[in-house]
């Protein structure tokens, strides 16, 4: 399927990879339908962002994924939908479960209700590595067992099959594209590498995180959005779930000394009790195995291994150390 010329809508426009991929797929031709979630202060999120010539170039349009009359108007007259609209937050999920099933299910349901009674052409649904939970064996390929260790995680597992029962059930053009780890410019503060580039550039020397010694597979942000490109392009990917990552593993301490080495500081790294997982939640290992995105979507990482991940935090140190952007975080807090 080519995209250039087509309808696409974006659930989920206004956050973190959302709003990178509406971006994408303005610059490849495509008339973009943005749904941002509604508020009271005519915020779009991180769509506010963009320059005034991408957003005189796209439609944005508020709602509420929950709401199934808002997704089906918002799906209205589009070929495909990029469906991202989410909760993400995994320590918010032992706080609010139900919120998520909510959201990530329920949302889900209304976007391929709609996608299905509006002859949608494709459908592209975002997992996450967590469904996997705890690696069994590395690298982790689409095979491995599904393991619910948080709500956050059994609510997108529950999500995934869905999409993929809406496929099975009634033929809907469906793909699961299931990213490891993405970070890069915009990402919330309750993510790890935001939170430890901004201890950093507020003159932490003592940063405090979780758990150090889990592993995971870091994808960059134009990796993850080139991934959904791909998926929505290749017909070969209808009915697959598919990996998108960087194939490497590093550990959370790790990182946190090289993010410190390439902003040119020595910091010391605190356990904080607050931000740790219930024990048998803690996702101990992620690598992703990419060879079905090789295959089906002729798809690689252009940020892969460690130089890839390092280029990559250097861009994101880059972006997170301007003023303007800073600003909009609050080192001193840590966020749910």
């Amino acid at each position: 399927m080519r995209l250039p010329g087509r309808k696409v809508l974006v659930t989920g426009a206004d956050g973190f990879i959302g709003s990178h991929l509406a971006e994408a797929l303005l610059a490849r031709g495509c008339r973009v339908r943005s749904f941002a979630y509604y508020n009271s202060f005519n915020s779009w999120g991180w769509l506010d962002s963009l320059s005034p010539e991408a957003l005189a170039s796209m439609e944005v349009v508020t709602g509420d994924v929950r709401d199934p009359q808002a997704v089906r108007e918002a799906t209205r007259g589009c070929d495909i939908v990029f469906h991202l609209a989410a909760l993400v937050a995994i320590p918010y999920s032992y706080h609010s479960p139900a919120s998520y099933v909510d959201t990530n299910i329920g949302g889900t349901l209304n976007v391929l209700q709609a996608a299905r009674e509006l002859g949608v052409e494709r459908v592209v649904h975002t997992s996450t590595s967590e469904t996997y939970g705890t690696a069994r064996y590395v690298p982790i390929d689409e095979e491995h067992p599904l393991q619910g260790q948080s709500p956050y995680a059994a609510t997108k597992i529950g999500a995934d099959q869905m999409a993929l029962a809406f496929h099975r059930s009634f033929g809907t053009s469906v793909t699961v594209l299931r990213p490891f780890n993405t970070y890069g410019p915009r990402q919330s503060a309750r993510a790890v590498i935001p939170a430890i580039i901004t201890q950093i550039a507020a003159g932490r020397d003592v940063v405090r995180l979780g758990a150090l010694h889990p592993t995971r597979d870091f994808s960059y942000v134009s990796d993850t959005v080139g991934g959904f490109i791909a998926a929505a392009e290749a017909d070969a990917a209808v009915g697959h779930v598919i990996n998108v990552g960087s194939g490497f593993e590093i550990s959370i301490g790790a990182t946190a000394h090289l993010i410190a080495e390439i902003m040119g500081r020595r910091i010391e790294l605190v356990c904080d009790v607050e931000r740790l997982r219930p024990e048998a939640s803690e996702v101990e290992r992620l690598w992703a195995s990419t060879e079905k995105a090789c295959r089906l979507l002729g798809w690689s990482p252009a940020y892969g291994g460690k130089d890839g991940l390092r280029r990559g935090l250097e861009a994101t140190v880059a972006w997170f150390s301007r003023p303007e952007n800073v600003k909009l975080y609050k080192p001193d807090v840590y966020n749910l």
